[in-house]
């Protein structure tokens, strides 16, 4: 019968050893683990589950019975199952629930010869079906210990030679739900040899085979078809895998000795490099420092000379001891005292008229006076505020600089000491060492540490910008020490010099928030490519290069990573990001997405927004597309030769 079997392209060989059929009551002794599957297995339809069962023959050695079915449609599975202890019976009635009115011949079998010896008589029989097998599975009785034992020393010593010259998965499968009684645990006492065999025997017989070990509490749909017949499948599924991997490396193996070749295919035209822009906050802070914009602050001395201009925005997000002297935080807030010490021992805040009369200052009012109590200190703030507004991190240089204007080393260490005291952050202790680790370690940078925090807030805002009928606080000196349009703005002879109230057109409510975020920042993290591109066309708007540059990396990134399935079905136009990159001079992302297209020729193609492409652009892209037009050309011609020689193309 097995030639009634319908003929397939590949097959599967399964190798079941062990009886399993004590597992269940007296009289469902006839069910076994291998002739339930193949019964309730969905794979198999029902006139092949017919020419299963009467296909059942022994070949070669009557301890096997061989199975052979169809599954997958066309798939050849051939089981070879070693019931060991199946009981004698010359007229073996069917009572599957699944396929009734069949019988099954069952050769007799010799069970004083159903031992390991048999495979010795005919080792080259037995050992064939086993080097043979894609899957093995070794069953047995969770109540029967003596038929796990049997399988543990006779045929897993066997198995194990034969998985040392191939890999081949394994499953054992524990049938049945384990009795309630308890075994005797006396050495001496051999009573429990019917006992139960427990999961921690069977895991363990797992791990030295390197198997997958299931528990079938019962042969039902659950246990059957979805968890052991999963596993089995899932294995059949691999070996398929494999067998067609194998195939066709032989078959381009064969293929060689065609005499026309496949076309070579080129690699696409490398991508246009983007260079980013060095980070210059540091840069642009220490020069608000020197030009004096936005002054906010004047420190004098004890004798009302000017000192320095500084920035309250500045000072406070890198001293607590501004914090509190500006109001910023109180007291209660810090809970440091040597920060409230150093506060009230160097600066006092004066708004006496005994100072001389300045026009500086923004519409909030005039610039706040600080008097330096210190005169040492007060000698030396120019240039601990060219320290502070550079980054806070380069102290040796600060060092030097105050070393070359005080000549007293005591002096100069008290200096240094006080500064320590202005940086200190409340509840830790400064050293010397910390302060020179900077510049390996964590620097105290602007950027990474203070400014943020006053971002979006109202805490010393100086400027109200009115956008889609929202109000969004900011400080004057961040917006001119980092932007330029924003400098001329706030110093020109506009009319927002002099205004509280700003409005923004021509932007969205949060891209101008990501703006200004990475005006504070000096980083920025767009949530989509429209962001990005909308947060670049902002940037271009207020001339700031560095935050273009980072969009542009940002949407380049994006379109890289994008699977070609995705951006096949994609909504997104790369064409329009092309039209908006030139109408806004981002030179460097129009040249790169042009190649983009002409490097994903076949997608954007047939996209209809590829005819809003210019003659000019159109042109280009048929220039460097990929894969060119010649190659296609040679495809075609060479898949008209495969087929003319009645043989099957592998290439595509």
């Amino acid at each position: 019968m097995a030639g009634s079997v319908k003929p397939s392209l590949m097959s599967v060989h399964v190798v079941a050893f062990g009886n399993e059929r004590d597992g269940f009551p007296e009289d469902n002794q006839q069910s076994s683990l291998i002739w339930t599957y193949l019964g309730r297995s969905a794979l198999i339809s029902a006139t092949e589950s017919s020419l299963l069962l009467n296909s059942a023959n022994h070949v070669g050695n009557p301890v096997f019975t061989e199975y052979q079915a169809c599954v997958f449609g066309n798939v050849r599975l051939v089981v070879h199952d070693c019931p060991l202890w199946m009981k004698e019976d010359p007229s073996l009635k069917v009572s599957h629930p699944y396929m009734t009115g069949f019988r099954v011949t069952a050769v007799p079998i010799d069970f004083s010869e159903t031992r390991p010896d048999i495979f010795d008589s005919d080792w080259y029989t037995s050992q064939n079906l086993i080097g043979g097998a894609d899957i093995i599975v070794i069953k047995y009785s969770v109540n029967d210990k003596s038929s796990f034992q049997e399988v543990k020393d006779s045929y897993v010593p066997m198995i194990k030679r034969a998985l040392n010259h191939c890999s081949i998965p394994v499953i054992i499968s524990a049938v049945g739900a384990r009795k309630s009684e308890v075994p005797c645990t006396c050495p001496l006492c051999s009573s429990d040899r019917g006992s139960c065999v427990t999961a921690s025997e069977g895991i363990q017989l797992a791990k030295e085979l390197g198997a997958t070990y299931l528990e079938l509490h019962s042969l039902s749909d659950f246990y059957i078809g979805k968890y052991f017949g999963g596993v089995l499948e899932y294995f059949m599924i691999q070996s398929l895998n494999q067998k067609s991997s194998e195939k066709m490396k032989k078959r381009k193996k064969s293929h060689k000795c065609h005499g026309v070749k496949p076309p070579q295919l080129e690699q696409p035209e490398k991508m246009p490099i983007l260079k980013g822009e060095a980070s210059h906050y540091n840069s642009d802070l220490h020069n608000l420092l020197i030009c004096c914009q936005c002054v906010d602050v004047i420190f004098y001395s004890e004798d009302l000379k000017e000192v320095v201009e500084a920035h309250k925005i500045v000072l406070c997000s890198v001293s607590h001891v501004f914090m509190l002297l500006f109001n910023v935080k109180s007291p209660a807030d810090i809970q440091d005292s040597s920060i409230i010490r150093t506060a009230q021992t160097l600066f006092a805040v004066n708004s006496e008229a005994v100072f001389p009369v300045s026009n500086q200052g923004s519409p909030c009012g005039p610039p706040v006076r600080v008097i330096v109590k210190d005169s040492f200190f007060c000698f030396c703030l120019s240039d601990i505020l060219h320290f502070i507004y550079s980054g806070a991190f380069q102290w040796e240089l600060l060092e030097e600089d105050i070393k070359k204007k005080l000549k007293d080393p005591g002096e100069v260490e008290l200096i240094l000491e006080k500064v320590k005291c202005i940086l200190k952050t409340p509840g830790k202790v400064n050293s010397a060492k910390n302060c020179r680790s900077h510049q390996t370690a964590r620097p105290l940078q602007l950027s990474d540490t203070s400014l943020k925090l006053f971002f979006n807030t109202h805490v010393l805002a100086d400027v109200i910008f009115q956008i889609q009928g929202a109000t969004v606080p900011a400080h004057r000196a961040v917006l001119v020490a980092r932007c330029e349009v924003m400098a001329a703005m706030f110093n020109g002879s506009y009319i927002e010099a002099n205004s509280f109230l700003v409005p923004v057109y021509g932007v969205s409510k949060d891209t101008f928030l990501s703006f200004l975020e990475y005006l504070y920042t000096d980083s920025c993290c767009p949530a989509s490519i429209l962001q990005a591109m909308s947060l670049l066309i902002c940037a271009e708007m207020y001339q700031v290069s560095r935050l273009q540059h980072i969009c542009e990396l940002y949407i380049i990134t994006q379109l890289q990573s994008m699977p070609s399935r995705e951006l096949a079905s994609t909504s997104l136009s790369v064409v329009s990001l092309l039209r908006k990159a030139k109408f806004h001079n981002s030179d460097c992302l129009s040249t790169w997405l042009l190649h983009f297209i002409a490097t994903n020729y076949l997608i954007f193609s047939q996209k209809p927004e590829f005819q809003d492409l210019s003659a000019e652009e159109r042109n280009f892209v048929e220039m460097h597309r990929w894969p060119s037009s010649m190659y296609l050309k040679q495809l075609a011609d060479y898949r008209n030769y495969i087929n003319s020689q009645k043989c099957h193309c592998i290439v595509m």
